[in-house]
């Protein structure tokens, strides 16, 4: 791996375990074992990093749903993949939240310029998931259904990170599949 690869990895990392303003350059230098002189050559500011940081985010996360478009089947089952990110991920998710979530949210109280690029995110999962519900015959509520999913498995991770209960992630998980199950049933 590159020593600009290792460096976003340790910033991505960083960033979302102790958050984007608590992550100093040297924590990012230290993490990847490199002098600061060496970072310095590969990003100048911690927003440079922060922008690289966002687009290998982006890119993974439209890697991610392109694969769940590939395996997944039927628009329900590609959606039950998107609320199973809940589970797969749910011990670093009680440990640290959503890392869109916990990003946006701290971009957004520090007003920082890069806080919609970060957004934008959340708009690819919102993008996604709305033309999943319209591919299931629900066209006309097909963004509010994205909402409402995209809100509630935020909340989900949000109580999850606050309160450590997997046995509260398992039951809201089962929820949004039944969830799911009824609006796929229920075809406009």
């Amino acid at each position: 791996m590159r020593t600009r690869d290792h460096i976003l990895h340790a910033a991505d990392q960083l960033f979302y375990e102790r958050g984007f303003e608590h992550t100093s350059f040297a924590d990012i230098a230290d993490a990847v074992g490199i002098s600061r002189g060496n970072f310095y050559h590969h990003f100048k500011s911690k927003d440079e990093i922060l922008e690289a940081v966002i687009a290998r985010r982006t890119e993974r996360t439209q890697s991610m749903l392109d694969q769940w478009e590939a395996e997944g089947g039927t628009p329900e089952a590609r959606i039950r993949c998107f609320i199973r990110i809940l589970i797969a991920n749910r011990t670093k998710i009680m440990q640290h939240g959503c890392p869109v979530g916990t990003l946006t949210s701290e971009l957004a109280k520090l007003d920082h310029a890069l806080q919609p690029q970060a957004k934008n995110l959340f708009n690819l999962f919102r993008v996604w998931l709305a033309r999943q519900f319209t591919e299931m015959g629900q066209k006309k509520n097909a963004d509010t259904l994205a909402m409402q999913l995209l809100a509630r498995s935020q909340g989900v991770a949000t109580l999850a990170n606050a309160f450590h209960d997997l046995s509260f992630i398992k039951l809201e998980v089962e929820q949004m599949n039944q969830w799911l199950a009824a609006i796929s049933a229920s075809k406009q």
